[in-house]
């Protein structure tokens, strides 16, 4: 078996700590993105999705700048840069887009004074690398913990508000007319956000989050109508993508130039895409795009009792 899984797993891979690490961080990371993604893909907030994994160049850079574990930095100013989108309007339509472009415009400001700081106040540049691409081989075993309970957060709150959550999605004129309390599920819906957005700019770093926050469930939505499974199709997706991203990226390391390995983020970002692209190959899937959503017992239930 160690002969046959030799051209695929170089040496040391099954006994390297960072490794560990890693792999637990992406079945994390990619199942809670994923789930959350569907959520973002519904309600149209790809924008809001982009603006949270920019968001968090801010809070890595500050958690360098500071000395502190970085997943503290991404999770608390994506939690209220969150916070700030809300109170601005992000809910409201109109006000959408130019809420969080106030909130990205910001923050980026402020991103590119701590990397700047950062970058003086060391002699090593390695930070602004780590920040942008992330660090899943880099990411200390201490880490796990709270990103277990960021991943496991993030899908208590999707689960919990699964019902009203996907109503108001769908259709928010008819969740607000069924009592559904808009303003409370969008808030914390951008809050689920915000914890999988620190996730994914941990391990693939924070400008390329966006890629695991909405390309599986954009792929997963080509290739089924029905929510429950468009999340699992989603989950699959981004835990397949970034397993093997790890792989390859491991092996890089005696491709060219030898020593240096390619990053993780590459490979993930690549993968994703090509499900995207390959979903268009999948026989029916134009069929199934072009025909009414099937009523699936979630969804029936769902606008029969308003969430």
């Amino acid at each position: 078996m160690s002969h046959f899984l030799a051209p695929v797993f170089d040496d040391g891979f099954f006994t390297s700590t960072p490794v560990h690490v890693a792999l637990v961080l992406a079945v994390v990371t990619a199942v809670s993105a994923s789930t959350v993604g569907i959520f973002t893909v519904l309600r149209g907030q790809a924008f809001a999705a982009e603006a949270n994994g920019d968001i968090s160049t801010m809070g890595s850079s500050a958690a360098f700048l500071l000395g502190i574990p970085p997943l503290w930095g991404l999770l608390l100013v994506g939690v209220a840069g969150a916070s700030a989108m809300e109170i601005l309007g992000v809910q409201r339509v109109r006000g959408r887009d130019l809420a969080v472009g106030v909130v990205l415009g910001a923050s980026l400001g402020l991103s590119a004074l701590f990397i700047y700081l950062d970058s003086t106040s060391s002699t090593s540049n390695g930070s602004s690398i780590t920040i942008l691409f992330g660090s899943a081989f880099a990411t200390p075993a201490s880490t796990i913990p709270l990103a277990l309970a960021l991943g496991a957060v993030a899908m208590a709150i999707v689960t919990v508000l699964y019902r009203p959550l996907l109503l108001s999605s769908i259709s928010p004129e008819l969740a607000a007319a069924k009592g559904v309390r808009l303003r409370i599920v969008g808030g914390l819906y951008l809050i689920a956000l915000a914890l999988a957005a620190a996730l994914s700019a941990l391990t693939i770093g924070t400008i390329l989050a966006t890629a695991l926050l909405v390309g599986p469930a954009a792929t997963a939505l080509r290739l089924t109508r029905r929510p429950l499974q468009a999340i699992g199709c989603a989950a699959a997706i981004g835990t397949v993508a970034m397993l093997v991203g790890i792989v390859l990226a491991y092996d890089s390391f005696r491709w060219p130039p030898a020593g240096h390995g390619w990053p993780v983020s590459f490979f993930v970002t690549a993968l994703i895409l090509l499900f995207y692209i390959l979903s268009d190959l999948v026989p029916g899937r134009s069929a199934r795009q072009r025909a009414p959503a099937p009523p699936d017992t979630a969804s029936t239930t769902l606008i029969s009792t308003g969430g």
